[in-house]
């Protein structure tokens, strides 16, 4: 299984992180773009790649850890090893929509937007050798629709190296640390509202099989944020720090798809996002399966 980038970032390199509230003070009104439709509002980060950074309720609190450019919901893709090195650790070619490990952020080359719709086109960088890639462009298509958002997202490749097969986020997730538990379906019998798996990952990463395309965090109110990515039918995942206060603490999954990067490919998938308890998130999702882009390279 490819390695997992996204751990928290300086933590492994031995410095302490601020805690999730400590960098909610620090946000910048203005590098956001929010659409809102009066249901659901979605937020994304201008200095980092365009990623997704606000997931909420209309006028609820945010649900995402946006950290730093590693912390979002965002395409992130592997290849060769080419000798990178991330904190230190042997890493490979990874190019990542919000930027690099060391806090630059990829180029947002287009981006329009209205209340419940928004475009982006990005020139990722390399997470661990921190170069922009000309040879790579990500595309992001928002559209609000009721009360879940749906993304569209696309990597095209114009490079002339063959990459091998690794497995890929689509998409990484971050979400707040006090959403403490992961909900999502692992039998044998999806969509038939069949019982739902509860866990609390831990550390280092954990697998999960999902059926049903889908998985959510949710506190100890049974509330939270999900997100239904139909192409995938596994996942990795994991929680860091030993409590919500903890400093660099974050709640993450990725639902998982192989295939390798080569000259030419154009790759498009899409997902939905939502908020609520779990079967309000299911049922919702239940109600798109089959209508979103979900089909493999090859």
């Amino acid at each position: 299984m490819t390695r997992r980038r996204f751990l928290p970032t300086l933590a492994a390199a031995g410095a302490a992180l601020p805690c999730w509230r400590e960098c909610a003070a620090l946000e910048k009104p203005d590098d956001f773009i929010f659409l809102d439709n009066g249901r659901i509002k979605l937020g994304i980060k201008k200095t980092s790649g365009a990623g997704l950074a606000w997931l909420s309720r209309s006028g609820g609190e945010n649900l995402l850890d946006h950290y730093d450019h590693g912390r979002l919901i965002q395409q992130s893709y592997y290849g060769k090893d080419d000798g990178s090195r991330w904190a230190e650790k042997p890493w490979r070619w990874n190019p990542v929509q919000g930027g690099d490990y060391k806090g630059h952020a990829s180029e947002v080359l287009e981006l329009t937007s209205d209340k419940t719709t928004l475009h982006a086109r990005i020139r990722p960088r390399n997470w661990a050798g921190g170069q922009l890639l000309a040879d790579c462009e990500m595309e992001q298509h928002v559209r609000l629709d009721g009360a879940v958002a749906i993304v569209k997202f696309r990597f095209r490749y114009t490079g002339t190296e063959t990459h091998p097969a690794r497995q890929h986020e689509v998409p990484a997730v971050f979400l707040r640390p006090s959403l403490g538990t992961l909900v999502h379906y692992e039998g044998d019998q999806p969509w038939t509202s069949a019982a739902l798996q509860r866990s609390q990952p831990g550390w280092p990463n954990e697998s999960r099989r999902i059926p049903e395309g889908w998985a959510c965090y949710v506190n100890k109110d049974n509330e939270g944020a999900g997100v239904l990515a139909p192409i995938a039918k596994e996942l990795t995942c994991y929680r860091f720090g030993a409590s919500p206060e903890a400093p660099s603490a974050c709640a993450y999954f990725a639902p998982l798809v192989k295939f390798p990067i080569t000259p030419g490919l154009d790759f498009a998938y899409e997902i939905a996002l939502a908020t609520g308890t779990p079967d309000e998130m299911r049922a919702a999702f239940s109600n798109l399966r089959g209508k979103l882009l979900a089909k493999l390279p090859g």
